[in-house]
């Protein structure tokens, strides 16, 4: 049985007392009250206008289940002071009128806490849990790293880092491993400069999943905005409870800022878990359905995710929620930044259409808290007008697509239609790329740094099964290879998988630098997905988001190939940074810091016959600032023919013209032999076939 309290008896403070702000369960404070047990007190608000009277069902450490009807009502809000609600204390919500008598038996679920701090399974059943505050961050300092100098790696906690053999067993795929010695020193050696974690939110497994053997690996289904997922912690922390998975949590990022490196959180405020009404109803769902989700006319589900449910960002309590989550990850857990999952969902109007001036997105960039962290934005959903790259506001990084399939064109499927003896695509499209499509983000006001470019993601082939797959094979997710995108834009290069075949796996390394060296010699900001720099490879599963397993985990066993691509990745990435140190602070921000200029084979400026031509798979591009220390030289060539290319002569703004070019590194195999050859401007250099050549002015 459920011991119930009464407001107004003496023990229990009145209405008056407590206050609607802020949401969830925060400290009594400083206001008069009667005499209680005020060091175990604490105020409840929960946003629950669907109900007449709601209440909470709590159970301290050691103590019975008990129930008090919150006897405060304000603006759609209940609210109360509960005076035995220590840390550790389990809780949910219920209607008044409900009768539970064992919060704990089969079947029961209380409605959790939108702005619950963390969440206790037990048998399949969910309880919100209070949780304190105490952390000794010491001297952390935000590395606050600018943009255009950012590389993002984007990893899995466990994925990342449940194999590495210099990581203690115990610490293996948790927040600790993540930010263990040899972890560091492998990211800070490669030279990125921010993680983006996959969700770390709470999040659950959807049931058909269950049914198969599998779980949500990726975590894009969230159930706690305010919650890390415990899963991801040490055995350790698990027992010890919810304060230390937190703990672990924010030690992470104190270490990991130590090196220098920012932490971006993928976050998922799209939709939630309780998906379409078929499923339970867990939180939202229950404490004000119409509110909190998006429905039509006849009180029926908009689904813009693909996942059952749509949050409503037209509801004002929506977007207070998540900016209040979001501020919570900055002043709690100092995270560095965010990506916004399906972002367009999250700017969606009353008329369901994408608003670049939406309120979300103005009052984000008007809090000082958040103002000043990374965001960056997945520009699209699976709703009507979803796709908007290039139109989120001034203050936005956008995931950029197209640079995505261009490069993958370009490289990859062209290669493929050359070598069967059909056409490829002009170099047109992936000069865009080069230049971080510049037009693409123009219209917003924004420039080459509002680029987040990428070849990978999480979503889709790994790089190494770009080159060695021409279809998906998602066999092992029990939905008979239906599941996953079937446009990738790739080759297997001659055999469909592994092969020994010396020839073919020379071809698909080769095509792998080309894309690395596209991805971080353009203008914009890289972003580099975990493992791609090893030659990582899901055996062809193009949506590996159920398998918690070899598929989707970082082997860190290397072999020849994978010490190789390595090399080439930290030696691109070191290009990138030592051109970024010789030019201005302002570079490539401001359009009168930077200039690029496009040439021909023959060392002639690009006309538009050229541009336009598929049979030219050749472009040079001198790009630098006039307040620059060097100018950079690419030079692509992504023909099937070893080329003798021209190497340009030209005036750049500073009225200086480069005697000789030094060839800093090329794609092709003749790397180590060529590195360091000097060209005079004028002369001809061998540009060998489908690689890429930089040289330094």
């Amino acid at each position: 049985m459920t011991e119930t309290l009464e407001p107004g008896d003496g023990e229990v403070p009145s209405a008056e007392h407590s206050f609607a702000y802020p949401l969830g369960v925060s400290p009594a404070g400083h206001r008069h009250v009667p005499a209680f047990r005020l060091p175990d007190a604490a105020n409840v608000a929960v946003y629950a206008p669907d109900h007449a009277a709601l209440k909470v069902v709590f159970q301290a450490p050691g103590e019975p289940w008990r129930e008090m009807v919150l006897p405060g009502y304000s603006d759609g809000v209940h609210h109360g002071l509960v005076p035995i609600m220590p840390a550790g204390t389990r809780y949910g919500f219920l209607p008044a009128g409900a009768e539970v008598t064992n919060p704990d038996a089969e079947g029961v679920q209380l409605l959790l806490d939108p702005y619950g701090r963390a969440i206790d399974e037990r048998a399949g059943q969910l309880t919100s849990v209070r949780v304190g505050r105490d952390f000794d961050w010491g001297n952390d300092r935000a590395p606050r790293t600018p943009w255009r100098n950012t590389v993002v790696y984007e990893a899995h906690v466990k994925g990342m880092t449940k194999l590495h053999p210099d990581i203690p067993a115990e610490l293996r795929g948790t927040y600790a491993g993540m930010a263990h010695p040899a972890m560091i020193e492998y990211l800070v050696s490669l030279g990125v400069t921010a993680v983006q974690l996959l969700p770390v939110h709470y999040h659950l497994d959807e049931p058909h999943l269950k049914g198969l053997g599998l779980t949500n690996y990726w975590g894009y289904n969230s159930i706690g905005f305010f919650a890390p997922h415990p899963s991801y912690a040490t055995e350790r922390a698990r027992a010890a409870g919810p304060h230390a998975v937190q703990d672990e949590f924010k030690g992470m990022i104190k270490l990991l800022h130590q090196a220098g490196l920012e932490v971006i959180l993928d976050v998922v405020y799209n939709h939630t878990a309780e998906a379409g009404r078929d499923l339970p109803t867990l939180s939202w769902r229950g404490l004000a359905e119409q509110r909190y989700y998006r429905v039509d006319g006849h009180g029926r589900y908009i689904d813009t995710t693909g996942c059952g449910n749509s949050l409503n960002f037209s509801e004002p309590r929506v977007v207070q929620l998540v900016l209040d989550s979001l501020r919570y990850w900055v002043e709690e857990f100092h995270v560095d930044g965010f990506r916004f999952d399906l972002a367009v969902t999250l700017c969606r109007n009353a008329a369901n259409e994408f608003d670049p001036h939406h309120p979300f997105l103005v009052a984000v960039g008007a809090d000082p808290a958040l103002s000043g962290t990374k965001l960056i934005a997945e520009p699209w959903d699976v709703g009507y007008g979803g796709w908007q790259t290039g139109r989120f506001p001034v203050g936005w990084v956008d995931w950029n697509d197209h640079f995505r399939d261009n490069v993958r064109t370009f490289w990859v499927s062209d290669r493929g239609s050359l070598e069967g003896g059909g056409l490829g695509s002009s170099v047109a499209r992936l000069a865009d790329g080069l230049s971080g499509s510049a037009a693409l983000f123009a219209a917003s006001g924004r420039g080459q740094l509002a680029s987040l470019n990428m070849i990978t993601a999480h979503d889709g082939f790994t790089l190494a099964d770009l080159v060695s797959y021409d279809r998906k094979h998602n066999e092992d997710n029990g939905e008979e290879n239906r599941d996953g995108h079937n446009d990738n834009h790739s080759y297997n290069h001659g055999v469909e998988g592994p092969t020994q075949v010396e020839e073919i796996l020379a071809a698909r390394a080769q095509t792998s630098r080309n894309m690395m060296a596209t991805l971080m010699l353009s203008l914009g900001v890289p972003m580099l997905t975990a493992g791609d720099e090893l030659g990582r490879t899901q055996h062809g599963n193009n949506n590996a988001y159920c398998q918690d397993n070899q598929i989707s985990w970082m082997d860190w066993t290397l072999d020849k190939r994978a010490h190789d691509m390595l090399r080439s990745t930290k030696r691109l990435i070191r290009v990138r940074r030592e051109f970024l140190a010789a030019q201005p602070y302002s570079y490539p921000a401001r359009k009168d810091s930077s200039y690029l200029f496009w040439f021909d084979e023959h060392g002639e400026a690009m006309g538009m016959d050229r541009w336009n031509d598929p049979g030219n798979r050749v472009v040079q591009l001198v790009l630098g600032s006039q307040d620059g220390h060097l100018d950079g030289l690419v030079v692509v060539n992504g023909s099937g023919a070893d080329l003798q290319v021209t190497l340009p002569v030209f005036t750049n703004d500073a009225g200086t013209s480069p005697a000789k070019f030094e060839l800093r590194l090329t794609t092709s195999p003749l790397h180590e032999r060529r590195q360091g050859v000097r060209v005079a401007a004028g002369e001809r250099d061998l540009v060998e076939a489908f690689s890429i050549n930089v040289y330094r002015a």
